[in-house]
């Protein structure tokens, strides 16, 4: 069997976690051929991303000295989890790798600070080179604990377009490339740890893949390779019933399907973004979420069958504002929900919710609060027409609002399962302020006041007993 299986920041982060990571890789490859994506060193007290990515903005602000004073940081990191990790040899060939790589960065930075202007492409150039370090520091504990491995810059597999800092790949030309890299080492019994998050134009420009960009990153190379699973490795026992911070009797889902998956990642809860991982859904290659910290649990399993239940989760998307757009002259005036929508699509504002009667009479839209500014600001401008005829009266916005989503792919065709959820949130004396619900009836969502959310999921959790085995 083939798998492809990526670990995020936290998961090698600390020598620790990366002596788990080593001791998952090494068993795993024991009887299937494993590819290994990974994140940059997510350590307790310096995110090599997020620190890179300061330096650079700080260079084009005219001050290179955050990264000269950064990169010995940076070396000392990876060098003290080498140490305890790998051999002397490896140690020193390592750091020669390294001290290379933060010698360019160092040239880079100062350049920028000379123009001062940070392009996209020199932002993906150097917000990338904590995922080179770190591939190249697992391969060599993995070579220190007896396994083959080699590290690989996704630059050489993943061929992107030119859109720096969220680049597309490009198909064909991935699977390509992916295929004559790496086949042959899995062939030799030889483990590749891939750069996540990183890839390269045609021409070599290393690019960027934006949000979820290791996963991102885990999902392609899984496409590419048409692994028979793709893995990811996280810091919790797969996926939940709900957010166990909020629900601490929330249970972890063994199995979902790609649309509940979806629908669950979209309101807010921490699984795979829908993006990430679309090359392997097109595919259908089942996906598990698994926990680092704790390897022997099954974790969850995630494919295109439709499991038997109602309900499986809540989840819920905190800090949003409900905006009502409203008025009588509204009342069969043409064409006014889709001015409505594009005038907050040009404010570049995403709608997470859309509720109206069939008059259209009111039309309310959900989004996130820090976007609420601009899409009002848009619409009033669209509108202004509209209010001197008074067709338009008021733009409302409610907030702090609170998006709770009820998901399950059972619920299609399940007498009273709306019914359960509002007849136990009005027993709770919560109100609920608008409902949605999408013909494909995966996923009720519906909005309550802030003060209210957290006890709304809780709720909802228990009408449907989503703590029970």
């Amino acid at each position: 069997m083939r798998i492809v299986m990526k670990f995020g920041g936290t998961s090698v982060g600390t020598p620790d976690a990366i002596r788990r990571v080593v001791a998952i890789v090494c068993n795993v490859a024991q009887q299937h051929e494993v590819v290994v994506v990974v994140s940059a060193m997510n350590a307790p007290d310096l995110r090599t991303t997020n620190t890179l990515i300061e330096a650079a903005h700080a260079a084009a602000q005219g001050d290179s000295n955050v990264a000269t004073l950064l990169t010995p940081r940076l070396l000392d990191l990876h060098m003290r989890a080498a140490a305890e990790l790998s051999t002397p040899e490896e140690c020193r060939a390592l750091e020669l790798q390294l001290r290379t790589m933060f010698d360019h960065i160092n040239d880079l930075s100062h350049s920028i600070a000379v123009l001062g202007e940070l392009t996209p492409r020199a932002l993906d150039l150097i917000s990338g080179q904590g995922e080179r370090c770190n591939a190249r520091l697992i391969a060599a504990a993995l070579r220190s604990a007896g396994q083959k491995a080699e590290a690989v810059d996704a630059t050489e597999l993943i061929i992107t377009n030119e859109r720096y800092g969220d680049a597309t790949p490009l198909m064909p030309e991935t699977t390509r490339h992916s295929q004559q890299r790496l086949l042959p080492l899995l062939e030799r019994g030889c483990v590749p740890v891939v750069t996540g998050f990183i890839g390269a134009t045609l021409a070599g420009i290393p690019t960027t893949l934006g949000r979820g960009g290791s996963d991102y990153s885990c999902a392609i190379l899984g496409a590419a390779l048409d692994a028979d699973e793709v893995w990811f490795w996280k810091e919790i026992d797969g996926v939940m019933t709900a957010n166990p911070k909020v629900v601490p009797e929330a249970r972890t889902l063994p199995e979902l399907s790609y649309t509940e998956m979806a629908e669950m990642s979209y309101y807010g809860a921490n699984v795979l973004h829908p993006k990430t991982v679309y090359p392997v859904v097109k595919r259908n290659i089942p996906i598990r979420i698994l926990n680092t910290f704790h390897p022997d649990h099954p974790g969850t399993r995630i494919t295109n069958a439709q499991v038997a239940g109602t309900a499986k989760a809540v989840t819920a998307i905190k800090d949003v504002s409900l905006i009502t757009v409203g008025g009588p002259g509204m009342l069969g005036l043409t064409g006014v929900a889709a001015r409505i929508f594009g005038a907050v699509a040009r404010a570049n504002v995403n709608t997470l919710l859309i509720t109206q009667a069939s008059s259209e009479q009111n039309i309310c839209l959900a989004v996130m609060r820090h976007e609420a500014e601009a899409a009002v600001r848009e619409l009033r401008c669209e509108l202004t027409s509209d209010f001197s005829h008074q067709d338009v009266e008021h733009i409302d916005v409610l907030e702090p609002a609170v998006i709770v989503a009820v998901v399950g792919s059972g619920m299609r065709g399940t007498p009273g399962i709306a019914g359960r959820v509002f007849s136990a949130l009005g027993t709770a004396g919560i109100n609920v302020i608008a409902i949605a619900q999408g013909s494909t009836e995966n996923n009720i969502s519906l909005i309550v006041n802030a003060s209210d959310g957290d006890e709304a999921v809780r709720v909802v959790h228990r009408a449907f007993a989503l703590d029970a085995y």
